[in-house]
């Protein structure tokens, strides 16, 4: 695969496909595209059978009884969504939710520890509504996006550690939220997001979980106190952003960066332009 393009991240289809929006006027074909596209993101991804379709609040949100932020809360509250999801570990449940309702993964572990206090109450419900009545989905989605996978962008997330995460949650636009690696129903970020600790990003297919009782160590001439180097690709550079060089040419770029020098280096090369198709522990 050449060196570059956001397919090496597996994100390239949701950069090439716009959000889904409905607007008035819209064809019954259109509407049934967008009911698709919400049943897409909300469940992870997964094939839904035509007997498992929710054709009660379908034919309110076809009469436009429902906004499309309604309808999404309605799948998020469904059996449907509690029979794929509600019976996993409590951080791996929520965990799922922020990349179902939000687009992305958690940001700190605050955010995970708020989430699971609400589980703890036994209010399914009160959780699904945490996501979609949030300020962050209301300015982010509105009343009328379908929400879709957006932690990979700068706006979602504002340190590399974040970023990292998101690649543990989605891998390619292919993969369901259960099925795309080996750790299945088990939590993915719980220590990762508490320790705030950086993960490899690799390549739709490669698959791979940390090593259960293994130190997260990595050597290198460049380690810091931790001991954690970390390699970076990084294309897209432009000329008026980074040298003298034809407008028309972009710049490849490798660093070796330290764990402590992460986020600082994750936002100069979004501030100078540049696009991060991979990172990989040393």
């Amino acid at each position: 695969m050449p060196f570059g393009p956001a397919s090496r991240l597996g994100v390239s289809l949701f950069d090439e496909t716009p959000p889904q929006e409905w607007v008035a006027g819209r064809s019954n074909d259109e509407i049934e595209t967008l009911i698709l596209a919400v049943y897409r993101q909300v469940l992870g991804n997964a094939y839904v059978m035509e007997s498992e379709r929710l054709t009660v609040p379908e034919s309110q949100f076809k009469r436009g009884e429902l906004s499309v932020r309604e309808f999404v809360r309605a799948v998020g509250k469904s059996d449907l969504y509690q029979s794929r999801f509600a019976d996993c570990p409590r951080y791996r449940f929520v965990e799922l939710n922020f990349r179902h309702f939000l687009g992305r993964a958690p940001n700190s572990y605050d955010e995970m520890k708020a989430h699971s206090a609400i589980l703890d109450a036994g209010d399914f419900d009160s959780e699904i509504d945490s996501y979609v009545d949030s300020d962050e989905y209301q300015n982010v989605f509105g009343e009328n996006i379908v929400p879709y996978i957006r932690g990979y962008k700068t706006e979602a997330i504002t340190h590399m550690v974040g970023f990292t995460h998101t690649f543990q949650l989605v891998r390619g636009a292919s993969t369901s939220s259960l099925k795309a690696d080996v750790a299945g129903k088990s939590p993915k970020l719980n220590s990762l997001v508490i320790n705030a600790t950086a993960t490899a990003v690799v390549e739709p297919g490669s698959t791979f979980r940390n090593p259960t009782g293994s130190a997260r160590t990595l050597l290198g001439p460049n380690a810091s106190e931790g001991g954690k180097v970390y390699r970076i690709e990084v294309t897209g550079y432009r000329a008026k952003a980074f040298n003298k060089i034809s407008k028309f040419r972009q710049s490849n770029q490798v660093y070796m960066v330290s764990y402590d020098k992460l986020s600082q280096e994750y936002q100069r090369i979004h501030q100078q332009g540049g696009k991060i198709v991979s990172i990989t522990a040393v």
